[in-house]
Formats: structure tokens, sequence, C-alpha cells
């Protein structure tokens, strides 16, 4: 591997020499690129366009990110920033590179979540505006229109984790075609209107499944952690170094997004029957709301608090989505209506 991964830094130091003047593009891709994403930016927009792509956003994206994580675990591989150092390949020829405020990812390398979870949860969406398109205006060319921006951000997004150093670009190709695979198996398995029993063993489910396997390779002699302290020792700003970034942040994203989503279809089943404007008026609110809820700042000590409330805060968001917002919205709309 150390022929790929040779290749690979210095494919990424052309490629910042090259593309620099565009680093805040590029940084701006791989923000809206992060999982998170998924479910404070693409589960709002496709839920309020579509009820079940909303439901088949959140669905694939918390199943796609628990896939890469335990994929991390197993496969161990390594992320540039701190690859170049370890690697005594550079002491004579030091590459001409630059890290960013999203180079120092804690996590194993390999897949690339951000392509992977990008990947899956743009299928879903592009898939749907295909159909919807196809089905209005019955033109092929039409319909081919969102698949070529899929492929457009798919390219943008590997590139962008490239410069920035979080991956190698096989990494990123893996990543893309598994999140491809997912997207489509899981597209045709949507947990519309299930009980709520279903989700809170799926995310049990999410939860103990990775915990065990966790457990079993730390038995086995393997040490899990070994990809935070590369990302401490190697990443040139300390502060760059985020908790949120921890394979234990993805899980408990993943598990309070599954049980929120339960929840949501308890509370209201088959949601809020609202017209085409109320619907823009709940995607701002949700929005809005989704965004100051994310800069709230969580305690990082002790960690176990933190990704208890981590997990309470994803599973408040398909809440806020499916219920609170249309809810308030639709009370507001028939009370105007009955004045």
């Amino acid at each position: 591997m150390e022929t790929v991964y040779t290749q690979g830094v210095w494919l990424a130091e052309a490629l910042q020499k090259r593309v620099m003047n565009y680093e805040k593009f590029w940084l701006f891709v791989t923000h809206v690129s992060d999982p998170k994403a998924a479910f404070l930016l693409c589960f709002p927009m496709a839920y309020y366009f579509s009820r079940r792509t909303g439901i088949a956003v959140l669905w694939v994206a918390a199943v796609s990110e628990w896939l890469n994580l335990v994929f991390k675990w197993i496969l161990f591989g390594e992320r540039p920033f701190w690859w170049i150092g370890e690697s005594s390949l550079f002491e004579t020829k030091p590459p001409q590179i630059q890290q960013f405020s999203y180079t120092c990812e804690t996590g194993p390398g390999s897949p690339s979540g951000h392509s992977m979870v990008t990947s899956a949860v743009w299928w879903v969406m592009a898939s749907t505006l295909a159909s919807f398109l196809y089905s209005y205006t019955r033109s092929m060319l039409l319909m081919v229109v969102p698949y070529l921006l899929y492929l457009m951000v798919l390219v943008a997004v590997g590139i962008s984790r490239v410069f920035i150093l979080a991956h190698f670009p096989h990494q990123v190709v893996t990543g893309t075609l598994t999140g491809i695979v997912i997207g489509v198996i899981l597209n045709h398995r949507v947990p519309d209107l299930r009980p709520l029993s279903f989700f809170v063993h799926i995310s049990m489910g999410l939860l103990l499944g990775a915990l065990l396997f966790h457990a079993a390779l730390e038995r086995c002699g393997v040490n899990l952690s070994w990809s935070i302290a590369l990302a401490k020792k190697w990443c040139s700003h300390p502060e760059w170094v985020r908790l949120d970034t921890t394979p234990f942040s993805s899980l408990a994203r993943d598990c309070g997004a599954m049980l929120g989503l339960g929840l949501s279809q308890y509370w209201k089943p088959g949601g809020w029957a609202l017209p085409r404007a109320p619907r823009a008026l709940c995607l701002a609110l949700s929005a809005m709301v989704l965004y100051h809820f994310n800069r709230i700042l969580l305690p990082t000590s002790p960690p176990l608090l933190f990704y208890c409330l981590f997990f309470i805060r994803y599973s408040l968001v398909p809440q806020v989505v499916m219920v609170f917002v249309p809810g308030l919205v639709h009370l507001l709309t028939e009370k105007k209506k009955n004045n």
C-alpha cells in the first residue's frame, strides 16, 4: 500500500498547487458533504418535497454512515495528513502541502465517509427528482439532468477530500461506489409508517451491534483508538481535532436519528398534509431551527455525556422537521383560514 499512499500524496500536492485559488469553494464542498449535512440539510429539503423521499434520505444516511463506521474499523485506512508524518518516505523531499480546519478528522480513512454518505443520500434525491421530471414532462433529456448533477457533486466531493488531505484518492473512489450501491438498495426498502417498536429495535440494534463489534475487536487485541492518537499527533492546529468527528459521534447520530424517525411517525402517523406554500415556510423555519440547534456547543468532558447529548440532539432532528414545525405551521394556517 505504500506505493498507493505515496502516489496519493503527490496527487494531493499537485491538486493543491493547481486549485489553491479556489480554496474557499473546496472547503465549502467538504463542509456541505459532511455526513451531518444529510441529516440537517438534505433531509428537510427532501421531506418537504416528498414525504417518502425525506424518510428515505434519513434512513439511507443513518444506515450508510453506520456501515461506513464498521468498514473503517475493519479496513484500518490511513489518512494523508498523518501518514506523511508517520512514513519515513518524505524525509529528504517533503511534499509542499497545507492542512485546513476540516482536515483533522479522527476516524480511520477507508472508505471516505463524506463520499459514501453523500453518494448514497444524493442518489435517493437524484433518482426521485429524475422520476418527477419525467412524469411531468415525458422528456428523457430533462430526466438525465439530475443524474448529471449527481455525478458532478460526487466528483466535487472527491476532489475536496483529497485537496484537504483528509483522504487518499482510492478511499474516495471506494466510498463513492459503495455509497451508490447502498443508495440503490435501500431506496427500495424505506421504512415508511412502520411501528415505533421497529425503529427502537433498529436504533438499539445499530448501537449494540457497533459496541459488540468494537468490544470483540478490542478483545482480539486491536486498538481502535489508534487513529485518534495519530490525528492529535499530526494535526497542525490542536483545536481542529474535534470530538464530533470520532466514530462514536457518528454512531450516536445514526441511532438518535432512527429513534427520532420512529417517534415522529408515532406522534403523527402520515405526517401533516400541507399545501406547497406552507411547506416552503416549513422548510425555512426548519432550516433556521436546525441551524441554531446545531450551533449549540455540547460539553466534551466527560465524553460519555457528549455522546448522550449528541444522541438526543439527532433524535430531535426528525421530530422538528416532521412534527413540531409542520404542526405549528398547520395551526397558524388553519387559524388564519378560520378567521
